[in-house]
């Protein structure tokens, strides 16, 4: 796979940066990770020594530097142990043991039992469906950190699932103020995201739905309905699935664009992140006679950076400005 932030080691790179004082070396041991949030002001280069180790569920090149822009937030994970350098002045970092990655992989396991059942057994439109997730939760619990995970360790082990950005306040896949739905077919870019050249992208025109909610309704009706014809045509799409990230709007009106978003994409799984139980319990309630739909509660990681709302802009205003100039 090949980075947008890469750089390759040469022996210049090498005397250039052994000697800054910027350089320094960290040692994560086993299913362990760094939390790194970058600065306004310069970018930040990493790369790994020793040992292996992922972002967004995306392992990384060894001995060969990334470079990441600023503003950007990440954790770098381990399995096993393994040593990173890292060259830059960082806003904040910090090393955990502390983290929920075993249970996202179980979660990643379960969906490939089904994507497997669903290749090797069915052929009809109805029963040949992958999974189809939807992850719900607050701000800053880590729904798109979770669903960058779930589609790289898919597109690893050779699916090709599709990603469906409904937060219009933080758009993964594009600019704010619209939805999008891309596939998914290589592990996540650490550095540059998610693809965007065949994203099928809708423009609202708000970072909030209470602007115009019949308008976000209809623009959320309007893609399922792309990607379901996609998905006739497309068996191995359709086999791989979906993973669908949401707003951090949980009450009130905005539990009620979840229901209707898990209704229009037929979710088959929805995850609430973080401790949410009423969250859950209304969850519940609501699809109790739906057989098809289950409700699975996982722990948001402790590493969640929280984002005022004047840094949330400032993340609106770089995405345009990175996209467009």
């Amino acid at each position: 796979m090949s980075y947008c932030g890469l750089s390759v080691n040469s022996d210049a790179t090498t005397a250039s940066t052994e000697f800054s004082p910027q350089v320094r070396r960290v040692k994560l041991e086993k299913q362990s990770e760094i939390r790194i949030h970058v600065t306004q002001i310069s970018p930040l280069k990493l790369r790994v020594l020793h040992g292996q180790v992922e972002i967004f569920g995306s392992e990384l090149p060894r001995n060969v530097w990334l470079t990441f822009p600023p503003l950007q937030q990440f954790a770098v994970f381990t399995w096993y142990g393994a040593t990173l350098e890292i060259d830059g002045v960082t806003e904040a970092d910090n090393t955990s043991v502390e983290t929920p990655m075993v249970s996202y992989l179980s979660v990643h396991n379960s969906l490939q039992v089904q994507r497997h059942r669903v290749t090797s057994s069915t052929r009809d439109y109805v029963s040949s469906q992958g999974p189809r997730v939807i992850i719900v939760g607050d701000s800053d619990s880590g729904k798109s950190t979770l669903a960058k995970m779930l589609l790289s360790w898919a597109a690893k082990d050779g699916c090709k699932p599709t990603f469906v950005d409904l937060n219009i306040g933080q758009s993964s896949i594009t600019i704010p103020g619209t939805i999008a739905a891309t596939s998914v077919e290589m592990p996540v870019d650490p550095v540059e995201g998610l693809p965007l050249h065949k994203a099928l992208v809708h423009y609202f025109g708000h970072t909030t739905a209470t602007n115009n909610l019949k308008l976000y309704k209809y623009l959320v009706e309007e893609l399922a309905r792309e990607l379901e014809a996609e998905f006739a045509i497309k068996a191995e799409s359709r086999r791989s699935g979906m993973v669908i990230d949401t707003m951090g709007w949980t009450s009130g009106l905005g539990y009620q664009l979840l229901l209707h978003a898990i209704r229009t994409f037929n979710a088959s799984l929805v995850i609430v992140l973080g401790q949410e139980t009423e969250l859950v319990y209304d969850l519940n309630k609501a699809f109790k006679f739906k057989k098809n739909v289950q409700i699975l509660n996982l722990e948001r990681s402790s590493g969640v950076f929280s984002r005022y709302s004047d840094f949330r802009k400032m993340l609106r205003n770089n995405s345009i400005q990175v996209n467009y100039f």
